[in-house]
């Protein structure tokens, strides 16, 4: 049975990806800072039917838990097939380049962009036991620096000098860790799940949970032939597509 890893999974896009997960037959790490709500989402799901889901503590932003964790899967598992980088924070708004305090901005990063890069480098040796490991970076669309830059682009007016270039920095981040990785049965992308009605951003946007989970799932659960070092959006039109950075 393929075990998976999903940060910030107590709740919205990641809750449902868990379960969406589990009916496949995966078996789902379940993470979130709080372990006791996450215990009880898990005692929900199992109510519910959902079965090999169990709930693990890890605060992207802290080495000590993310270790825990690590050490954890490895006695329980000895491997990790897949990691789901979906924890994420949205600051505080509005996000303008002038007046955004640089602390603001640094409290994004340190979950956005650090948190995926600590809790990547962790789980790395677990991952390279798997036959076929996948490492999906949950990003935005506002991360874009090419749509970004199209003033006929929907979003075009959504800039967020916090959010938004922690989702670009991740971007980034994502093609040099697919590059290093290229050698080995690795699949790294960075997914886009669109703009989707969640607690993250107030029940707005066209988008539901469950969508934006089946579209993460997608271009997760990849063959070997699959690319690797891509960026797929749920909003672009064609979303079979790779995606514009």
């Amino acid at each position: 049975m393929k075990s998976v890893l999903i940060t910030g999974a107590n709740r919205s896009i990641g809750l449902e990806t868990a379960k969406q997960l589990s009916e496949k037959g995966l078996f789902v790490y379940l993470g979130t800072r709080d372990l006791e709500k996450g215990e009880a989402v898990v005692n929900e799901l199992s109510r519910n039917g959902f079965q090999n889901i169990k709930a693990i503590a890890i605060d992207v932003t802290k080495p000590d838990s993310i270790l825990e964790a690590k050490n954890r899967i490895e006695k329980e598992q000895g491997k990790l097939d897949i990691l789901i980088n979906n924890a994420g924070i949205s600051g505080e708004f509005p996000q303008n380049a002038a007046t955004t305090s640089i602390a603001d901005i640094q409290t994004v990063f340190d979950t956005n962009f650090f948190g995926v890069i600590s809790v990547t480098q962790a789980f790395l040796e677990l991952l390279k036991k798997s036959d076929s490991p996948r490492i999906s970076n949950i990003t935005s669309g506002l991360g874009s620096l090419t749509l970004h830059s199209d003033p006929s682009w929907k979003y075009y007016d959504f800039k967020s000098a916090s959010y938004g270039t922690s989702k670009s920095a991740l971007n980034a981040y994502s093609i040099v860790l697919a590059y290093d990785l290229k050698d080995l049965p690795f699949k790294v992308n960075v997914i886009d799940p669109g703009y989707t009605a969640t607690d993250f951003n107030h029940h707005n946007g066209p988008g539901t949970a469950e969508n934006a989970a089946t579209f993460i799932i997608k271009h997760t659960l990849t063959d070997q032939n699959a690319p690797t070092g891509k960026f797929f959006s749920n909003d672009i039109e064609d979303a079979s597509e790779v995606s514009p950075w």
